[in-house]
This record gives C-alpha cells, sequence and structure tokens, in this order.
C-alpha cells in the first residue's frame, strides 16, 4: 500500500510537493507498514543522543563511499545496505538530518542515483524535530533484512564528473553554492581545506543557504523564485560546493521545489577542482 503524501499548504505551492514530508505528518505516521525513516547528518554521532523512534542511521562517509575508488557504492553494495537498514524497493523512505539536511539531500541524491522510487526529505530535518520538541528515541531498531535487487546506478541524469564541468566552462551552466567568502576565494582555508582557494571560472554564486529559513524549513516557492530568477528551468545546471552535500541540497531546491528539468550535482567539487593539477580557478567575486 502507497504511503500518502503529506497536504501541507505550502508544500502544494512547489513543482514536486510529494518529494517533502513535515514533522506533524511523520510524527502521526512513524512505524506505519511501508514507510522507514533514515537520520544522515554530517555529524554521525548525533544519532546516538537521541533520533526519530524507528529511524536507522546512514552514514554517509563509511555506507555510500567505495574507500577504494573515491566514488560510490555500486548496486550490489547498495542493495546490501538497503537489505540490513530494513528497507524494500517497494518502502517510501523519509530522510533528515542536521545542518539544514545537507547530508540527508545528499543521501538521498544517491538514492535517486539507483533510482529509489519513493524518497522524501523531511523539511527542515533534524533541527525541525527537535524544536517541536517531538518524541525521541535512544534503541536502534533491527529490522528484518529485506531482498533489495541489485540496480545500476545512473550517474548521467544527476551527476556530473569533472570533465563535465572542464567543458562547461565559459557557459552560463556552473553554479557555486558555497559562501561569498569560500567563492571569492578569501574564507579562512581551516575549514574546508585544499591546496587552492577561490572558483571555477565562469561560475557564478547562489548561496545554499538563502533557500532556508533560520529554523532550517524551505522557503515558498515565489521567495525561491526570486532567489532564482536569473536561471531558467530547462537550461543545463551543474552544482557544486566543496563536497557536494550543500549542492545536493540545492539540486533537490532546483528539481523538486521549482520543477528545473535539466540539473545535476557535481559531487567531486571544489574538494577535487581545487586539488587537481592545472584546473583553471578564479578569484574574487
Amino acid at each position: 500500500m502507497a504511503t500518502p503524501f503529506d497536504p501541507y499548504p505550502q508544500f502544494q505551492e512547489y513543482a514536486h510537493p510529494e518529494r517533502l514530508v513535515s514533522a506533524a505528518w511523520l510524527s502521526a505516521r512513524l512505524g506505519s507498514p511501508g514507510l522507514r525513516v533514515v537520520e544522515s547528518d554530517e555529524d554521525t554521532l548525533l544519532y546516538d543522543i537521541g533520533h526519530l523512534p524507528g529511524a536507522v542511521r546512514i552514514d554517509w562517509r563509511n555506507d555510500l563511499n567505495d574507500p577504494v575508488t573515491r566514488d560510490f557504492i555500486d548496486g550490489e553494495a547498495f542493495a546490501r545496505l538497503m537489505s540490513e537498514k530494513g528497507i524494500g524497493r517497494d518502502d517510501t523512505v523519509v530522510i533528515y538530518g542536521d545542518q539544514a539536511n545537507w547530508w540527508a539531500s545528499y543521501t538521498l541524491w544517491v538514492f535517486e542515483l539507483f533510482g529509489h522510487p519513493d524518497v522524501r526529505l523531511l523539511d527542515g530535518g533534524r533541527d525541525a524535530w527537535m524544536a517541536e520538541e517531538r518524541d525521541t528515541s535512544f534503541m536502534v531498531p533491527d529490522y528484518p533484512s529485506t531482498d533489495y535487487p541489485v540496480v545500476e546506478r545512473d550517474d548521467v541524469s544527476s551527476r556530473a564528473l569533472v570533465e563535465e564541468v572542464r567543458g562547461a566552462i565559459d557557459t552560463d551552466v556552473l553554479i557555486d553554492v558555497r559562501s561569498p567568502e569560500e567563492f571569492a576565494g578569501t574564507a579562512d582555508a581551516s575549514s574546508a581545506p585544499t591546496l587552492r582557494r577561490g572558483h571555477i571560472p565562469t561560475a557564478r554564486n547562489f548561496p545554499w543557504d538563502t533557500t532556508v529559513h533560520p529554523n532550517s524549513r524551505f522557503r515558498s516557492y515565489e521567495e525561491l523564485m526570486e532567489i532564482y530568477a536569473d536561471l531558467t528551468g530547462e537550461d543545463p545546471t551543474i552544482l557544486y560546493c566543496h563536497l557536494g552535500d550543500r549542492s545536493a541540497h540545492t539540486w533537490f531546491v532546483l528539481k523538486y521545489l521549482l520543477g528545473f528539468t535539466n540539473v545535476r550535482n557535481y559531487d567531486g567539487s571544489w574538494s577535487e577542482w581545487g586539488n587537481m593539477v592545472r584546473m583553471p580557478i578564479a578569484l574574487g567575486e
């Protein structure tokens, strides 16, 4: 039985309201058959000090990345991870996390690479849930293993690799979602170390955090359209940040809230570009 969509009025403004759930909606449905909740944080220890009841943890560092190839896990490893977490191919998966859903968005994006049919984001993430003082748990659930099928990862429709990014220089395709200081190359490099600072030439700066309120919830459709008024939803758009997490957040905004049809995330981002030999960079605004 399909999990119903959240009818929250603000969500109905978005291009794909079915991709968001509210804390109230989720709270009322925890434990429902066919619904699995995933916590994915930058600070992976947060799960241990209290998480949504019944939520499983997916560690973006250790669970989603192949330690040898510097790439994502393959279809067999993803199927094994889903089976171990008790997630079936037909389950509705709701993902949430800290930092206004940076890494939750990244994890959702990886689910998309494997074509999971129904994956949604908790609006406001962990911050929203805790601010409303909703129930938390210390118990780590032990769900029965599932028989999740092996699905080939799709690296074409939602992901950009470095050579494609290099080929997009001198176009209006590249969007840097880091802070203005990171973009200009003036930020303290210790927080996001690379050999060089700056941005990819011809990239434009649209900081990711303009899309959320201080409580980490998304801004309205009208506000988001105003922020991205200079972009066109049909044109190719490639997003990057430092590690691909903040750009995955903006990818979610553009694709599912505003309805952009050709937006991809460059997950190598500045950590790759800024460390590569002879890659062109630009400084300043």
